[in-house]
C-alpha cells in the first residue's frame, strides 16, 4: 500500500520537526558544573580566588563555557558561615571549595552529599572533617594545613630575630576550632625556647582592639597572631603599639606585620583546583588522600622592622625567601 503525502502535509511535518530538533539538541547539551566557594572574608580572598581560578584555567576550564562559580564571603562574620553554606547547597553546586577551618566545618554541617574541597584547613582530623589523611572518607578532602606547627616554629624565629624576647602573647580566634592546636603548638615552641606564652582568646572585634590596648600596660616582647584573625588590622595595631608581630600567612607581612612563616599558599590554592577537576571527572572525595604542604616561605618586612627600631640579623635575612623593603 502506497501512502501519498501532499506538499502542505510535508511542510507541516518538517515544521514540526524544526521545533523538536532544537529542543532535543538543547536537551543533549552537557550540564555546566557550578563550583561554590566559601571564605570568612576577614582576610582578603583575592589571592585565593585568583590562584584557584587560574589553576582551573590551566586544566582547561573556561568560566561561562564549561564551568561556573558561586562565591560567598562572610565578610569577617564567622556566624554567617552556616547560612552561606546552606545557600550554596540550595543552589545545588557540584563542589564546595573552602578556605580555613570554620568554612570547611560550616560546609560539612550543611551537606554530606556535595563534595567539599579544603583549599587550606587546619587539623581536619581533630575537627572531625576527615577520618584520616590517606583515607578521608565522607565527602571532604583537599589540603590540610600545618599552620599550628608553623606557629610553634614562629617562637624560635622571633628569638632568632630578637634574642632578648622572653614573653610572647598568642592571639587566638576563639570562634575558630583551630585555635586549640594553634595554642598548643605555640606553647610547645615556648617550652623549647624558654619563652613564656600568654594566650589571649578573642571572640569579637571589640576584644581584638582591647587586646592590643592592654599591651600598653602589660607589654609583651612580641605577638603571634592566629591567621583567621583580621591580619591587616593586627599589623596596624601592632605597629601603633610598637609590638613586634608575626603570623602564619605571607599576607600578614605584606600588610605590615613584621614577619610571616607559612606554606606557599599559591601552591595550595592551585592544588585545590586539581582536586576539583578530579571530582568533576568522577573521583570520590572519600578516595582522594588529603595532602599537606611541602613548600614553605619566610617573609620579613624590613620596613616594619625599621619602624620598630629592630635591626634584623643578617643570618635571618639570608634565610628569608622574601624581604619587603
Amino acid at each position: 500500500m502506497t501512502v501519498t503525502i501532499g506538499r502542505r502535509e510535508l511542510l507541516a511535518a518538517l515544521g514540526g520537526a524544526a521545533v523538536v530538533w532544537p529542543l532535543a539538541a538543547r536537551a543533549q547539551q552537557p550540564k555546566v558544573p557550578t563550583i561554590g566557594a566559601l571564605v570568612i572574608g576577614n582576610i582578603s580572598p583575592e589571592e585565593f580566588w585568583r590562584e584557584f581560578r587560574q589553576g582551573l584555567r590551566d586544566l582547561g576550564y573556561v568560566e561561562g563555557q564549561n564551568i561556573r562559580f558561586e562565591f560567598r564571603s562572610a565578610e569577617g562574620q564567622i556566624n554567617r558561615l552556616p547560612e552561606l553554606a546552606a545557600e550554596l547547597v540550595r543552589l545545588k553546586v557540584d563542589v564546595i571549595v573552602t578556605w580555613f577551618t570554620p568554612t570547611a566545618l560550616a560546609a560539612r554541617r550543611a551537606t554530606r552529599e556535595i563534595p567539599i574541597v579544603m583549599a587550606e584547613t587546619g587539623d581536619p582530623i581533630g575537627t572531625g572533617l576527615v577520618a584520616s589523611l590517606p583515607r578521608p572518607g565522607g565527602n571532604v578532602t583537599g589540603l590540610a594545613s600545618v599552620a599550628a606547627e608553623l606557629a610553634g616554629k614562629s617562637v624560635q624565629l622571633i628569638r632568632d630575630m630578637l634574642p632578648s624576647v622572653r614573653r610572647v602573647t598568642a592571639l587566638a580566634n576563639a570562634t575558630d576550632p583551630f585555635s586549640k592546636p594553634f595554642l598548643e603548638q605555640i606553647q610547645l615552641g615556648g617550652e623549647a625556647t624558654g619563652t613564656t606564652i600568654n594566650p589571649v582568646r578573642i571572640s569579637s572585634s571589640d576584644e581584638f582592639e582591647a587586646a592590643f590596648a592592654a599591651m600598653e600596660k602589660d607589654r609583651p616582647d612580641a605577638v603571634i597572631v592566629q591567621p583567621s584573625l583580621p591580619g591587616k588590622r593586627a599589623a596596624e595595631l601592632a605597629l601603633k603599639h610598637r609590638v613586634p608581630a608575626v603570623s602564619v600567612g605571607r599576607w600578614f607581612a605584606e600588610e605590615g606585620g613584621l614577619m610571616s612563616y607559612s606554606a606557599k599558599f599559591v601552591v595550595l590554592f592551585r592544588k585545590a583546583a586539581v582536586y576539583v577537576d578530579k571530582i568533576l571527572k568522577g573521583a570520590r572525595p572519600a578516595d582522594l588522600p588529603v595532602e599537606q604542604p611541602t613548600i614553605f616561605e619566610l617573609v620579613i618586612n624590613r620596613k616594619t622592622a625599621k619602624a620598630l627600631g629592630i635591626d634584623v640579623p643578617p643570618t635571618l635575612l639570608a634565610r628569608a625567601d622574601e624581604v619587603i623593603e
